[in-house]
C-alpha cells in the first residue's frame, strides 16, 4: 500500500523561537508535522504558538516545504493548492487538538480528511529501473493526497491513546507517542523534558540540609 511508504519518511522539524534557540520537535507523523505549518487550533479555536511555527503562509511555501520532504514533488503549487492545503492542515491540526483530550472528533474535519485521502497519492516506486514510468515529478496535490492517508493512519484505531499534549504545564504542543513502551511525556527532552529535569534537579537542591 502507498500509505505504508508514509512510515519510511522522516518526520519532525525545527522550531524557531523569536526570542531563543531553535529546537528540533519529532512529532511522530507527517500529518501533524504539515499542521504545525499553520495555525495550530487549542481547544477555544484560538492559534498554536505562531513564534515558534515553520510557517507556511503562501504558496511559495508550500513549494519548498514540499520538495523538502517529497523530493520527487514539483513545485507548482499556486493559490489554488495553497487553499487547499491550508484547507487540510486546518482540520487535521483540529482533530489532533480533539483527540489528544479525547474529545470527539469532528465529522466536517473527518470529511475534508477523507476527501484528500481519496484523491490520488504519490505512488511508490521500486529503484533500479531502466525505464521511467509514468510522471517524472508527482504534483502537489499528490503530496497532499499522502499526507491525508497519514492522518487516516493517524486518527484510527491503530494508534488511539498515543496522540497526546506535552505534559509541561506552558506547553500544549501535540504529538503521536511512537516510543515503543508509550510513556513519552514531553515534546522533545531538548526543550520541555530538559526544562522538567532542571526544576527537579533545583528542587531536590533546595530540600536538601546546607
Amino acid at each position: 500500500m502507498a500509505t505504508e511508504a508514509i512510515l519510511t519518511r522522516g518526520t519532525g522539524q525545527w522550531m524557531e523561537p523569536v526570542d531563543g534557540q531553535r529546537w528540533w520537535f519529532d512529532s511522530g507523523s507527517l500529518a501533524l508535522d504539515f499542521a504545525y505549518t499553520g495555525e495550530f487550533a487549542h481547544a477555544d479555536d484560538s492559534a498554536g504558538p505562531e513564534d515558534e511555527r515553520p510557517a507556511v503562509r503562501d504558496a511559495a511555501g508550500l513549494n519548498a516545504w514540499l520538495v523538502e520532504r517529497f523530493p520527487e514533488v514539483a513545485p507548482t503549487a499556486g493559490d489554488r493548492e495553497f487553499r487547499d492545503a491550508r484547507t487540510l492542515r486546518t482540520a487535521i491540526a483540529r482533530l489532533a487538538r480533539q483527540a489528544s483530550r479525547s474529545e470527539e472528533l469532528s465529522p466536517d474535519d473527518i470529511d475534508v480528511v477523507n476527501l484528500f485521502a481519496a484523491t490520488p497519492d504519490i505512488p511508490p516506486v521500486l529503484a533500479g529501473g531502466g525505464r521511467q514510468a509514468g510522471r517524472t515529478n508527482a504534483r502537489p496535490h499528490q503530496a497532499l493526497g499522502t499526507i491525508a492517508r497519514d492522518a487516516v493512519r493517524l486518527f484510527g484505531p491503530d494508534v488511539d491513546g498515543r496522540i497526546r499534549e506535552c505534559s509541561a504545564d506552558d506547553c500544549e504542543l501535540v504529538y503521536l507517542d511512537t516510543s515503543r513502551s508509550g510513556t513519552r511525556r514531553w515534546c522533545s527532552m531538548q526543550r520541555c523534558g530538559n526544562r522538567a529535569k532542571v526544576r527537579a534537579h533545583r528542587a531536590r537542591a533546595a530540600r536538601t540540609p546546607q
